[in-house]
């Protein structure tokens, strides 16, 4: 008989890999956020990268009416083929582009479209290319996979877009894909469709893939942005429902897979998340209405009334924009002039002034020390007030 607490027990069982996975640091300070909120502190919040508007009408109501319909058992691993349709419908009028809804895959947000796509690429001890900065969890799902992220600098006088001596800088043998953003988090700014063609060339001519992170299509700001489907039709295209489309909570996203990946994407969703979620899907559906897009078009402009009032106000307090974001709602700002470190200044304005920003530090290690990320994600109102309160704290 084993008496419990006899001997030491053996710590449980933990895969190597948790050690090279870092917390993403904005959630951290939002859960900060919301225990002062909680102590009954007015937080201004611009850290968080989740549109303030609540899911718009058409979308709630379609998802109502087919709950009442009874549509809640799974759907096929790809997807409703009627959204599936939709979403292509969506590439021909947006982009100019015929995709087949074979090869487009519903998912679980736009992270489960990346677990496929890099599912499908990597195997151990493969590498892939990340611009740096960048959005932080691409590195931890190529980890996931027990591959090897490698960051590549990317500088502001290329909008923080990675150019081909950028690549071919960090270029090594086992390198199997890059993965790029457009518009990018954190910086807001697009590649041009040229740029995107010759990245993917000079990939393909050394046996690797290009992987699109599009989840801010939409949401751009005067310039006319294409999907890079329409200048090369062997990419991989990641998406998302919740940016433009206003669904973050819904977790529903999808995937565009190249010709000849059809079928291993779809063992891949069988076994990795069986499908994704139904209602969501036939709330998705109303995505593409005139009302709804009516509805998603206005909330644009707010964005950027938004972005026009804040970029202005954070250079007049010292801040520096390197780079002028043209798509998401985010502004990645230099504060090295003010004295101090991304990290310390997120920090003390939040506890302090009560504004959360977002500390550069979250997207990489190419200078990110001395940036933030604020996000123009709450109203007009609640902006001013947060630059009124910066101001009257940095002026103390």
């Amino acid at each position: 008989m084993v008496r419990h607490g006899s001997t030491p027990e053996r710590p449980p069982p933990r895969a190597a890999r948790l050690g090279e996975i870092q917390p993403f640091h904005v959630m951290q300070l939002l859960n900060r956020a919301r225990e002062l909120e909680a102590r009954g502190r007015d937080i201004v919040h611009m850290e968080i990268g989740e549109p303030d508007f609540p899911t718009a009408g058409p979308l709630v109501s379609a998802a109502v009416d087919s709950l009442h319909r009874g549509n809640t058992g799974y759907t096929p691993a790809g997807g409703l083929p009627t959204l599936r349709e939709a979403i292509a419908g969506h590439y021909a009028e947006s982009s100019g582009v015929d995709v087949p809804a074979e090869r487009i895959f519903v998912t679980p947000g736009a992270s489960g479209a990346l677990m496929v796509a890099m599912a499908l690429l990597l195997d151990s001890g493969q590498r892939v290319l990340l611009p740096d900065p960048g959005y932080p969890c691409n590195r931890n799902f190529v980890r996931h996979l027990d591959g090897v992220p490698v960051s590549v600098p990317v500088a502001a006088e290329t909008g923080f877009q990675p150019t081909l001596a950028d690549l071919e800088r960090y270029w090594h043998e086992d390198c199997v894909a890059a993965i790029v953003g457009s518009p990018a988090n954190p910086t807001g700014t697009v590649m041009a469709l040229s740029q995107l063609a010759a990245v993917r060339d000079w990939l393909v001519a050394r046996g690797a893939a290009l992987v699109v992170d599009e989840i801010y299509h939409g949401l751009t700001y005067g310039v006319d942005l294409r999907s890079a489907l329409a200048v090369r039709d062997d990419v991989f295209i990641v998406n998302s429902f919740s940016k433009y489309f206003g669904m973050t909570g819904w977790r529903l996203g999808w995937l565009v897979v190249p010709p000849g990946y059809e079928g291993a994407a779809m063992r891949l969703a069988q076994n990795l998340y069986i499908a994704a979620p139904t209602p969501s899907q036939h709330a998705a559906l109303a995505c593409f209405t005139l009302q709804a897009r009516t509805e998603f078009e206005a909330r644009r402009q707010l964005f950027l009334e938004r972005r026009d009032f804040l970029m202005p106000a954070l250079e007049e307090l010292g801040f520096g924009i390197p780079a002028r974001p043209e798509g998401a709602f985010y502004i990645y700002a230099d504060c090295g002039a003010l004295g101090w470190d991304g990290a310390t200044l997120s920090t003390r304005l939040l506890e302090e002034a009560g504004v959360a920003i977002t500390p550069g530090l979250d997207f990489g290690s190419n200078g990110t020390d001395r940036f933030v990320r604020l996000a123009y994600t709450s109203s007009l109102e609640r902006l001013h007030e947060g630059v009124r309160r910066m101001r009257a704290w940095l002026a103390s």
